[in-house]
């Protein structure tokens, strides 16, 4: 919460999103002017039940910057 200050948001999106289509989702969805999008692959973890072993699902996050004029966003009402 700390990164929203400066105008950074993280989002988790599908593992075949690129950066183009987050910024276009973005904007579309929030109304706001996207300046940056950094993206990065999670990988899945070990995860162990007894002797059985298996990995999480992997995940994609992005890192959304605004630009100074935009708008921010609001997830919560206050």
């Amino acid at each position: 919460m700390l990164v929203t200050d400066d105008k950074k948001y993280t989002f988790e999106v599908d593992v075949r999103a690129n950066k183009t289509l987050v910024k276009q989702a973005v904007e579309e969805i929030f109304d706001v002017k996207v300046e940056n999008v950094n993206i990065m692959n999670v990988r899945g973890k070990l995860k162990r039940m007894g002797k059985y072993a298996g990995y999480t699902k992997k995940r994609r996050k992005a890192i959304v910057t605004l630009t100074a004029e935009s708008k921010e966003i609001q997830f919560f009402e206050a």
